[in-house]
């Protein structure tokens, strides 16, 4: 240990420690802008400069470790005159949008001008010298993330959490030097275009408004506001206790109640758990590895409901889609059962004839969820997707005192009903726990093993295994780094019988979309709380979920029947290739939406539709069709959909027709230039009906 003066206060701290954590400990507040824990610390904003006794220049508090006797000043005339001027040169250069901004009042840089009355007197000035290059500024390519330069401060937290410190996928770097400095994309295509997975860990770090989600809730605002729709709304398992900090509770508080409360104030007709049906996801994902286990195939199955995971495979490792369980993530599966199902049917005539359909939404933990709600083959399910911040803004909004609702709020049924296993999928490892408590059962094993796995828990370790009696041996992939540091070697594929991938390190509860905490304990003080809901539900196993089980009883028969398969089930394609192409083509058909449709085409493309209609030429002509010759879209149970014969096989072109009938396609395609950028689009499209 060693002791320092911060301010005139002594405090004693480990070797190692930060001035900056040194002077948290005594008590004393440093401001910051680059500083996140857990990232590197570069010093870059200058805002936690501070005199230390005997040095002749100011020092960054985040980067300078303590020292035994160290005389430490943060607040002196002369500190606060430079954080003063470096405020300035930043506002400068800063656009003054905060009351149109996404982030008001949780940006710290607008924070630091309210606590010390900075006032703007300055001219302003462009983002880089006369002449210096251009990068792409505003950038709303990207279904979940939504990218504003001229906000940013470049304080490199974005750049390092996406990069070697965090996430590995270095989507998001440095470009230039100097005054010209900017984080970019991998060369500075749209967000789009590059293979981001959607995982919005640069959101949650970026302490202004350069990088946020892609906003929601202003549509839900609008929409619950106009009372024209019965509105469906369900909550993910994270959500329930992050949501807390938003509004000044103690970490790790649970608020099922409050928030339930909170919804039902906001004007939502119908307040659902997605806790049902991640029991419903483990029914269907364990029957499918014991399937798979006894058929000796596909081994081993890796989970399949963290979206940012989903993406990451298709975009880097195509040759793993036949290993991705097919199951749906529970929030899509409780979309679909939200519209076309039974509870759908029970709204009214019009919900049963297809004439409408219920305003479904969702809130996450998790950024990647918008991505996730308009893949083809699921697109329409989910309307709108919320993450917690953007909930907690919607509370805000409308003036709700969320910390003095009462917790009684309960959910609504069919679809709230919920058990500790559906609980614990918030978490890194809960997937797979959940898992083996039902597969465990499944196999008549369940009487001999424990409900709870500690191998399987933790928000810091990479990689975590357990070998289950009976079944064999799972494993857990605590980070999109952690899984592919475990795929660079080929052991995976003997070892394990099953991988459970969460993108973001901690699970969801680590999701893009959650409140940003600067206390670097924040993840085990929300698992610690998941983790307890758990150890108190009267049922802890998704197989005794009873209205999970009343579901299979009245429409679905068992776990991965026809009927199952069809509602609760999706496929895959590999990126860039001629079947995702395919499925998205069809899913633009599905939608009725021929603009969307045509711009997959070359402007001269051929459809040769194997039918009546015969052959289409051109862009504008297939758009025509399909927005004016096929028969309007009918919605909820009516809803009409391809899907693709197999799963994931990433060749197969054969497609199963709503009414039952099979064609495969094939399919010619050609590179399309403009705007400095390229995209493959289908040049000849011909069915073959089989």
């Amino acid at each position: 240990m060693i002791m320092l003066s911060v301010n005139g206060r002594q405090v004693e701290v480990d070797h190692g420690t930060s001035l900056l954590d040194a002077a948290k400990a005594a008590g004393v507040h440093i401001p910051t802008l680059c500083y996140y824990p857990g990232l590197p610390a570069h010093a870059v904003c200058r805002m936690c400069l501070v005199e230390i006794e005997g040095t002749q220049n100011p020092q960054p508090a985040c980067h300078v470790l303590a020292k035994d006797g160290d005389v430490v000043e943060t607040d002196t005339q002369a500190l606060q005159s430079f954080r003063q001027a470096n405020a300035e040169w930043l506002l400068a250069r800063h656009p003054n949008d905060c009351m149109r901004c996404e982030v008001n009042g949780a940006c710290q840089l607008q924070r630091l001008v309210s606590e010390n009355q900075w006032e703007e007197r300055w001219p302003k000035v462009p983002a880089g010298p006369t002449g210096a290059s251009e990068c792409l500024s505003t950038d709303h390519t990207s279904p979940s993330i939504w990218r504003d330069l001229s906000k940013c401060i470049e304080c490199g937290l974005c750049a390092d959490v996406c990069g070697e410190a965090v996430q590995q996928q270095h989507i998001i770097g440095f470009a230039n030097r100097g005054f010209d400095r900017r984080p970019v994309t991998v060369f500075d295509q749209p967000l789009g275009d590059t293979n981001c997975i959607s995982c919005g860990q640069c959101t949650l770090v970026c302490p202004v408004g350069a990088l946020i989600e892609a906003p929601h809730w202003h549509d839900v605002l609008h929409t619950l506001d106009s009372g024209r729709r019965v509105s469906v709304v369900q909550v993910a398992p994270a959500t329930r206790v992050a949501i807390s900090e938003e509004f000044g509770l103690k970490p790790g508080t649970v608020s099922t109640g409050r928030l339930i409360n909170a919804l039902r104030q906001l004007g939502f007709d119908y307040v659902f758990d997605t806790n049902f049906a991640a029991d419903l996801t483990i029914m269907e994902e364990g029957s499918e590895l014991l399937a798979r286990i006894e058929a000796g195939t596909r081994l081993p199955l890796f989970t399949s409901c963290c979206p940012g995971w989903v993406n990451w495979v298709e975009l880097n490792r195509p040759d793993l889609l036949p290993y991705l369980s097919t199951t749906k993530s529970p929030q899509q599966m409780h979309g679909a059962i939200a519209k076309r199902s039974g509870f759908a049917r029970s709204l009214g005539p019009d919900f049963a004839n297809g004439k409408t359909e219920p305003y479904v939404v969702s809130v996450m933990p998790c950024t990647a969820k918008k991505d996730e709600a308009v893949r083809p083959g699921m697109s329409g399910d989910v309307d709108r997707v919320l993450t917690t911040r953007e909930l907690a803004r919607m509370i805000r909004s409308r003036g709700i005192a969320f910390g003095a609702l009462a917790e009684d709020g309960q959910f609504d049924s069919p679809l709230g009903e919920s058990t500790g296993a559906a609980q614990i999928f918030g978490a890194s490892g809960g997937v797979m726990e959940a898992m083996v408590r039902t597969v465990s059962h499944l196999k008549g094993a369940d009487d001999a093993l424990s409900l709870e796995w500690e191998s399987l828990r933790g928000v810091r370790d990479g990689v975590k295994s357990a070998t289950i009696p009976g079944i064999g041996t799972v494993a857990v992939c605590n980070g999109i780094a952690a899984a592919q540091r475990m795929l660079d070697k080929e052991d995976w594929r003997k070892e394990f019988i099953a991988i459970e991938v969460m993108a973001c390190v901690g699970g969801c509860l680590g999701g893009g979309g959650e409140p940003k905490s600067m206390d670097p304990d924040i993840l085990q003080k929300r698992a610690k709380a998941i983790y307890g809901v758990d150890a108190k539900a009267p049922r802890r196993s998704s197989y005794e979920n009873a209205d999970v089980q009343a579901l299979y009883a009245s429409e679905l028969g068992k776990p991965n029947s026809p009927a199952a398969l069809e509602l609760l089930h999706t496929h895959y394609a590999a990126r860039h290739s001629q079947r995702s192409l395919l499925m998205r083509f069809l899913d633009c058909v599905d939608r009725r939406d021929g603009a969307a449709a045509a711009s997959l085409f070359h402007p001269d493309g051929i459809w040769s539709t194997a039918s009546a209609f015969g052959v289409i030429k051109g862009a504008e002509e297939i758009e025509a069709f399909i927005d004016s010759i096929l028969p309007p879209r009918m919605h909820g149970v009516k809803y009409a959909r391809h899907q693709m014969e197999t799963a994931s096989n990433t060749d197969d072109l054969t497609v199963l027709a709503p009414d039952g009938s099979r064609s495969s396609f094939h399919m010619t395609v050609s590179t399309l230039n403009g705007e400095g950028q390229s995209r493959m689009a289908i040049k000849n499209l011909t069915r073959t009906v089989l």
